[in-house]
């Protein structure tokens, strides 16, 4: 009974409001079009990928409200027959739409909020990558890592809803403080020079990060809004033993998309140098084995030999 009611209700709502739905279908593809012919417009004359991205959202924004515009006056005319039927149908679209919801809701906190723009790398939910677009139920990502090393981006366009932003933890690389601390290990053997080792991954760290002036002022820019605070911003090497030998850990500082190319160019330094130089050597697992006695063991084996030969001879 309940059904049939809901049903008959819903039938009068949509032959009563039959001319609002045919201007509303009209009116939103007259603006689609509008909207299409003007990005064709944008897409052919602007040449920056940045500038004409924002001018393609821009359009999409401006697009979307004033479709809402035309359309509210006229629906609202009929805002009790409205009320009718949302009234029996509450329940099924609170639960039937509550993730899109969520997104809605999570769009409006990216842009109140900014917890992330277009071009910051970020990770969130266990992906990481480039933010590429950012709409009202969902955002994409370049990826980067997986199958690729040192943070590379993959090619693939992952979509992530908005709703994540509301329930994963988010870490941004270059909100606010746009650089990033990278470390590269370096292991040497025990019998290597390893206070010229470190002199030497030092200078070669300096020579390849970025100026400290530069790194400083980025710093104070980023504490106007956090609470972020370096008291030694050039780079530095620490040392420790490890199994193999002694582990010289260069450490500096560079920006995010460009820590492999930073690690790809100071190895590449490291393997010219260590080459020039008699004392350091790079080492690698290995393990020692030591006999005890073994030259008396060998002069046994050789007295045993003579003797049995002797025997013979006899």
């Amino acid at each position: 009974m309940l059904e049939e009611t809901w049903l008959q209700e819903l039938s009068e709502l949509l032959y009563n409001s039959r001319y609002q739905l045919l201007y509303s279908v009209l009116l939103i593809l007259i603006i689609s079009l509008l909207k299409w012919l003007v990005n064709k417009f944008i897409n052919n004359n602007v040449k920056d990928i940045t500038i004409r991205y924002k001018w393609r959202k821009m359009t999409t924004y401006l697009s979307f409200i004033i479709t809402l515009a035309l359309i509210l006056p006229i629906w609202l005319k009929g805002f009790k027959s409205f009320l009718t039927y949302l009234g029996l149908s509450t329940a099924g679209l609170a639960i039937a739409l509550r993730d899109l919801i969520a997104s809605f809701i999570g769009w409006v906190f990216i842009f109140w909020r900014r917890p992330f723009s277009i071009g910051d790398r970020i990770e969130i939910d266990g992906m990481a990558g480039d933010v590429i677009d950012i709409r009202l139920f969902q955002f994409s990502l370049i990826e980067i890592g997986n199958w690729v090393d040192a943070d590379q981006s993959t090619g693939r366009v992952v979509h992530i809803p908005n709703n994540k932003i509301l329930s994963c933890d988010i870490s941004n690389y270059t909100a606010g403080f746009s650089l990033i601390w990278n470390e590269i290990p370096v292991l040497i053997t025990f019998e290597s020079d390893w206070e010229r080792a470190k002199e030497i991954l030092l200078s070669i760290a300096r020579e390849e990060s970025d100026d400290v002036e530069v790194n400083r002022t980025k710093i104070d820019q980023a504490a106007k809004k956090f609470l972020i605070y370096y008291g030694n911003l050039e780079p530095i090497v620490y040392t420790r033993v490890r199994e193999s030998g002694v582990l010289l850990t260069i450490r500096y500082l560079c920006e995010p998309q460009q820590r492999r190319n930073s690690e790809g160019v100071i190895w590449e330094n490291i393997l010219k140098v260590f080459s020039q130089v008699e004392r350091i050597e790079l080492a690698y697992p290995t393990q020692r084995f030591y006999l005890k006695n073994i030259k008396e063991r060998q002069g046994i084996e050789i007295n045993d030999k003579y003797r049995e030969g002797d025997e013979n001879g006899n």
